[in-house]
Formats: structure tokens, sequence, C-alpha cells
């Protein structure tokens, strides 16, 4: 028995429902006949025990679901309504994508495969560079040799495929200013660092480019005497830092096939912190200049894992 319960010789007393306290709600007769057994137990009062049984349902309807074997379903009343919509929204998702997603997706990858026999249909447009070679191989061998090795012949001379079938119905395309060696060589601080570049408006101007360079073979005309020519935008942020009045050797090993060849011959970066110790070091450094201790300052880490020596932060 429940401790502090009154027994009911006939319980429940009638077939009305009973009410529980506020803060607990109603609970089936089935429990309480499992809590209490067949007589019945009731707490005296509902502060001493708060959770109490009793009846929520007539006793008619209690017998009727006992005795069919309804049981009361411990899903959550809220839960319900959101299964139902996320049902039917992944209903509704499988039943666009039979809709909208073409029958031939996914046949050769992550594309329509429709998509290919569609293309191979398109007049061609590019002959490739094969075709170039029959016709032009003195012209192909001297650029094969030259930094635009990598170029195809109608990334300059526009699509070639109508030339190729009638020579002498269609010419290519044969660029005689400057506009489309700009596409790739004007100034851009976003290229790579030692790609050639130029600024415009300042080099040569009013020049087509094939007046000092053979496109096929491309060299620079003249020895470059500055490394601003193709490093500008290191230059340019040097030129207003504290590094302003350094040579660009004083740091880097740079061999004179560098200027010609700049991709073949590069330039040598500082192979350990003595360079920058050289003129930091606390023993000899000038009075304006900001001093390290070798021996403990960084630990085994090399200056320019820290400071950016292109512009450093220190004053």
């Amino acid at each position: 028995m429940w401790p502090g319960c009154e027994q009911y010789e006939n319980w429940p007393p009638d077939d009305s429902e009973q009410t529980c306290s506020p803060a607990i709600g109603a609970r089936p007769r089935s429990l309480f006949l499992e809590k209490c057994g067949p007589h019945g137990t009731f707490p005296k009062n509902d502060i001493d025990y708060p959770d109490r049984f009793c009846i929520n349902i007539t006793n008619v309807e209690l017998d009727a679901r006992e005795k069919i074997g309804v049981k009361e379903s411990r899903i959550p009343q809220q839960v319900i309504p959101l299964a139902i919509l996320f049902a039917a929204a992944i209903a509704g998702l499988v039943i666009l994508r039979v809709i909208f997603v073409p029958p031939t997706f996914g046949e050769h990858g992550h594309y329509r495969g429709a998509a290919v026999d569609e293309i191979r249909q398109l007049p061609a447009a590019f002959a490739g560079i094969k075709a170039c070679m029959d016709c032009h191989s003195d012209v192909y061998d001297l650029k094969q040799h030259s930094v635009h090795r990598g170029l195809s012949c109608e990334t300059c001379h526009g699509a070639a495929a109508a030339h190729t079938a009638d020579p002498e119905a269609t010419k290519p395309l044969v660029p005689a200013g400057r506009d489309l060696c700009i596409l790739c060589h004007g100034y851009l601080e976003s290229r790579p660092s030692g790609f050639p570049q130029i600024i415009s408006a300042t080099h040569n101007p009013a020049k087509a480019c094939m007046t000092c360079h053979n496109p096929h073979g491309p060299i620079i005309a003249g020895t470059v005497e500055e490394c601003a020519a193709c490093h500008a935008g290191i230059a340019n942020q040097k030129a207003v830092s504290h590094h302003a009045d350094l040579a660009c050797t004083r740091c880097h090993t740079v061999p004179k096939e560098h200027f010609t060849q700049p991709r073949v011959f590069a330039a040598q970066k500082p192979a350990s912190r003595e360079l920058c110790g050289s003129c930091h070091a606390s023993t000899i450094a000038a009075k304006e200049i900001p001093k390290i201790d070798l021996a403990t300052h960084g630990g085994r880490y090399v200056c320019w894992d820290c400071h950016y020596p292109h512009f450093p932060e220190a004053r």
C-alpha cells in the first residue's frame, strides 16, 4: 500500500471522472490499479503525495480498453503534427526530383548525359593545334621553345576550323594592337610575382607589342636592370617601408641569368637568420635600428616567419 493512502473497498465509488492535482494532471485507472492494486488507495492530500494517480475516463471506457488491449500512446502529442509535416516535405522533394531532374542525369557523372550528344551535334569551331602544325610547323617549333609553348594557337588567332577547311576563303585573326597582349601582361597585383607585366600607359605607349616582341618566341627586349620591372607589387611596398634604401640583392642572391630567364634561374631567398642579424644583432646594430639577441630571440624560427621583410612593422 501507498503510505498515507485510504483504502476503498469498492473502487471507484462511481463511474464519474475523477480529477487530479492541476500540476500533475489526470492519470488512467490502469495506472492507478498497477500502483495501488484492485481495491485502490488514494493519498490523503496532494501536498504530501503530489504524484497520486486517479481516474480520467469513465470505468466503462477503461474496462473496454483493457479487454481489447488498447494501450496509452507514449508519443508526445505535439510530435505527431511535426512528424506529418516532415513526412510531407520529404515526399514533396521526392516528387519534385522525379519531375524536374532529367532522365539522363548521372549517366556519365554529375551532369546530364544527353548533353554530350547535343554538344557533339554542334558545328566545330576550333581546329586544334595539330591542324596548325600541318601547315605552320616552323612557327610551331619556335613557339614550343618559348615561354608561350603552353598557349594554343587559337588563343590569339581565334577559332580556326573554317580556316583549315578553306584556307583561302577564311583567314585567321592576326592581332595588331596592344589590347590582346594586355589581357595577360597588363599589371595586376594578383598575378604571380615574376610574371612579365607592364603598365600599358607608360610602357612604350602607342606602339604595338609586336614592334619589339615576337609573340611566337617572346623574349625581353634588353636585359631588365631593376627588379621592379617584374616585381612591381613588392617594390611598391618596400618603397614605403623601413627597408626602402636596401637593394634587393642585399638579401637575395640573384644570378645574372635570372634577368633573361627568370623561371629557369630563380633568385634565392636567405637561408638563415644570420643575414638579418648582420644588421639587427644587438652587438652591432646602429642606434636607430631595432636590436635583437640572436641567441634568444625567436628560438628555432627564422625572422621572416614573424616579420615580412619587404614591409617590416618594427619601429
